[in-house]
């Protein structure tokens, strides 16, 4: 049976065996909204009947995670939540999440904050070092707290790859030729990290070319970014795991220094200590393309080994393979599909200040796309068939495809690197940092912000 949105939540919304409270509270809302977890029959007729008096929405998102997790009164929570908010949309907790989504006029009461906490915490203790009060504080966040959710695992649940072993092209004879590599090449070091790997580890930790790096993987939207981690003013670079977090169906990364959480798709700091420093980590360029074409031209690059410290099944098609086949999403996140479906993919540049996508299919019809971000022109080669695109500054020149390069106005041909184009008399003009992604998650985080190509 293929796997549709409402199937992964039967999977992920199963109830969890919460322990006794955290601490005794005398709010009279908290004490309403507890009784939906851990209240008696009468209790919780009586918390709910309370709250219904009371008549206001603010206690909708408490009310949401206590229907996610306190599944044998998921109805009656439901009817709660539709009397306080005029609607009916239904008993489906996915439906629930975008309606939450679309109303941020909505603030939740301050029984969310430690209601939400007793919660999480009671699936992992080690969240505390996440979702301490202080930071959760209204205007501390760059977030909005309701709408974090737990996505099925514990802290570290999705180990990162830390300075992992790599071995030589000729030793991986464990890959196909139609396997797809995140490829990176820096100061003429380069290396080749499977996605049939990285999806079941979101993140490695690793130095390329002398530049400390992570590579932040979120398979739920498709989005694989490259991040220095060396940051002015910090005197280490830092180390970044999973959080078992999402936000609107994108992984919440962490630093193993602060426990600041980051949202992978921005590199910003957006709950923690970190959260006013300013901090917006350096994207740097990756490619993905099929392990056939990355070490044929890069013949002398390394590749991860299989011997990764933990035990997987790193076949091809393996990890995620119902989610990257059905075109619903797992968790919920607010999308406009009237253009694009949500699961398409784009490829996505946010430099210069500015923030652009290019459709993949847009490269059916042509590998080469002349075009500019924040009037700073740009040239864009792609192939869908390896979801590779790679994107350069292009100055005045406009450029045509020719075997095995670029061919400009004049006549005269380019040659592509990792790292920059070169020019018949030397001229380099550097890469630009981009990725693939889901429509979703691009459209979802920047809207009308950002622009797309149409062709």
């Amino acid at each position: 049976m293929p796997i549709t949105r409402r199937s992964f939540n039967g999977i992920l919304g199963t109830a969890v065996m919460l322990p006794a409270p955290l601490w005794a509270q005398s709010d009279p809302v908290l004490d309403a909204i507890r009784t939906t977890l851990y209240g008696s029959s009468s209790e919780f007729e009586e918390g709910m009947a309370f709250l219904v008096k009371r008549g206001k929405p603010d206690v909708i998102p408490a009310l949401l995670t206590a229907m996610r997790y306190g599944r044998r009164r998921s109805d009656e929570i439901t009817e709660v939540m539709q009397t306080l908010a005029g609607e009916n949309i239904g008993v489906d907790w996915f439906d629930w999440m975008i309606w939450q989504e679309r109303n941020p006029q909505i603030v939740p009461h301050p029984s969310l904050i430690p209601f939400k906490r007793e919660v999480l915490l009671g699936i992992d203790s080690n969240y505390d070092d996440f979702l301490r009060p202080e930071y959760l504080q209204p205007g501390k966040m760059k977030i909005r707290l309701e709408e974090i959710t737990w996505g099925g695992v514990q802290k570290d649940g999705i180990p990162s790859l830390d300075n992992p072993t790599l071995i030589p092209a000729a030793r991986a004879d464990y890959m196909k030729d139609d396997d797809l590599v995140f490829g990176v090449s820096i100061n003429g070091d380069s290396r080749a990290y499977p996605l049939r790997i990285m999806g079941w580890h979101e993140m490695f930790n690793d130095v390329i070319g002398g530049v400390p790096l992570a590579l932040a993987y979120c398979t739920l939207c498709g989005s694989g970014i490259l991040f220095e981690t060396q940051v002015s003013g910090r005197s280490k670079p830092l180390v970044f795991g999973s959080s078992g977090f999402l936000y609107r169906s994108n992984k919440l990364m962490f630093d193993r220094e602060t426990h600041s959480l980051w949202n992978q798709y921005t590199g910003k700091p957006v709950v923690g200590p970190l959260v006013d420093s300013g901090i917006e980590l350096k994207q740097r360029p990756v490619v993905i393309t099929t392990w056939e074409s990355w070490k044929g031209s890069h013949p002398d690059t390394k590749i991860l080994s299989l011997n990764t410290g933990h035990r997987r099944n790193y076949g091809s098609g393996v990890v995620y393979r119902e989610y990257f086949a059905s075109p619903e999403l797992m968790f919920p996140a607010l999308v406009d599909q009237s253009q694009h479906r949500q699961k398409d993919y784009i490829f996505a540049i946010r430099q210069f200040g500015a923030a652009r996508a290019w459709p993949l299919d847009a490269f059916n019809s042509t590998r080469v796309i002349n075009d500019a971000i924040a009037n700073r022109p740009l040239v864009l080669i792609g192939n869908t068939d390896k979801r590779a695109v790679r994107a350069y500054e292009r100055g005045s020149n406009r450029f045509t495809a020719s075997e095995g390069g670029l061919v400009d106005q004049q006549g005269r041909k380019w040659r592509l690197t990792e790292e920059k184009l070169i020019g018949p008399d030397g001229t380099e003009l550097p890469r630009v940092a981009g990725h693939i992604s889901y429509w979703f998650a691009w459209d979802n985080y920047l809207g009308d912000t950002a622009t797309v190509y149409r062709g």
